[in-house]
């Protein structure tokens, strides 16, 4: 039953996922793509994480940002990914008010982490470029320990905002999500109660931490480049702007779709791109930051070559 009848009041107990589309055949085509994406995002991210524990030249603050970076992804693509695969494959894609509200929370909690660690990152990259004589002291494991503490911390207390806010929305009409999972924005669209405070706080909580890990890695930026400017060496400045690369393409991909989600305008079409844009930063980026990372990283790559000869030669 998707409607539970309490007196005079009709209450909402499951909600339908529209999902992407409603053709048999490229629902089975779409199937296999995404079941082929998350395996690969899986696999890249858990090898990500495996190979700087393992790896002692690994053990610098940069990747140990890194493999939690891997981890949020993880997280963050199988808050949605699982469950859309399922839909897939059933005639009618359903989830429970319960569950809805969960997922919702475990994306958003992902996500937001997912953001500060951007930011740690981008911290990271300008205390080793601007200040290299200060990094040991500044990047201590003490400190990088308080920055993961405040980047989970910043994704528990948005999702938690952000889930209590579901909650307390009362629905009693429409159960079509016109998604692939439990949006925020959709779900505040079906409600029949008052949704101007819990559509409020969330919106400022969200808008808050991307507006400040944005600051945060923008002014590093800044002084990065204005660092490598005043290099001499030419080497000095490749070898400098080459670490940070595989981080601003990152960063670049997560909040690039992101702005296009929710600066562009609604429109008759909106609806559509927002699912094909969504689908490529909870998908399609969660697989593409572990290759972004080991293509563009020597470091990685020499790490994993050492461990494969010594698995060919053991």
């Amino acid at each position: 039953m998707d409607l539970l009848v309490d007196g005079n009041h009709t209450a909402v107990t499951r909600f339908i996922l529209l999902g992407l589309t409603d053709d048999p055949v490229l629902r089975v085509i779409f199937f296999m793509i995404i079941l082929c994406i998350y395996l690969v995002t899986i696999f890249g991210n858990l090898s990500t994480i495996i190979l700087i524990r393992i790896s002692s030249q690994l053990h610098h603050p940069m990747y140990f940002f890194l493999s939690h970076l891997a981890l949020a992804d993880i997280g963050y693509s199988s808050s949605v990914t699982p469950n859309m695969l399922v839909n897939f494959l059933m005639e009618r894609n359903t989830i429970s008010y319960l569950g809805c509200g969960l997922q919702l929370g475990a994306a958003v909690f992902f996500g937001s982490t997912e953001c500060f660690v951007l930011a740690a990152m981008a911290y990271d990259r300008f205390v080793a470029i601007c200040n290299p004589l200060l990094y040991s002291a500044k990047m201590s494991t003490q400190v990088c320990a308080q920055l993961l503490l405040v980047a989970y911390t910043g994704g528990f207390l948005n999702a938690f905002s952000f889930t209590i806010s579901v909650f307390s929305l009362v629905f009693c009409g429409p159960n079509v999500v016109n998604h692939f999972f439990c949006d925020f924005a959709p779900l505040v669209e079906l409600s029949c109660s008052d949704t101007s405070i819990p559509a409020v706080i969330p919106s400022f909580s969200a808008g808050s931490i991307i507006v400040v890990t944005v600051i945060v890695i923008a002014v590093s930026y800044i002084y990065i480049l204005i660092t490598i400017m005043r290099m001499n060496s030419t080497e000095g400045r490749h070898k400098a702007f080459s670490t940070c690369t595989s981080h601003l393409t990152a960063v670049t991909l997560f909040y690039g779709t992101i702005t296009f989600i929710y600066v562009m305008p609604k429109s008759s079409f909106s609806t559509d791109q927002n699912k094909v844009v969504s689908v490529f930063y909870m998908v399609v980026i969660p697989m593409l930051n572990p290759l972004i990372y080991s293509l563009r990283n020597s470091e990685i790559k020499g790490a994993l070559k050492r461990h494969l000869e010594k698995k060919v030669f053991s």
